[in-house]
């Protein structure tokens, strides 16, 4: 098997930043932030969604104002009759 061809695995800490809620594991992700978690350093990396904010996992229905968009494209793409 060759060697030094693998990335180095880092211990890393996910956190959203919409809940705030921390994943430590491991990843090939580094980061200039680290923090320590149980005593040992993690580098910190921000997400915006994760499974914790997600709509699909937390069973959130968000409403998108789409009615704008589809008028817009509507009104650029129909044939005049």
């Amino acid at each position: 098997m060759k060697k030094n061809i693998h990335p180095k695995l880092n211990k890393v800490c996910f956190v959203d930043v919409s809940t705030g809620k921390k994943f430590p594991t491991r990843s090939v992700l580094a980061s200039d932030r680290k923090e320590v978690i149980d005593g040992e350093e993690h580098f910190m990396i921000l997400r915006d969604i994760t499974m914790d904010s997600h709509p699909v996992y937390t069973g959130e229905k968000r409403f998108v104002d789409t009615a704008g968009r589809v008028d817009k494209f509507n009104k650029k793409f129909s044939r005049r009759r």
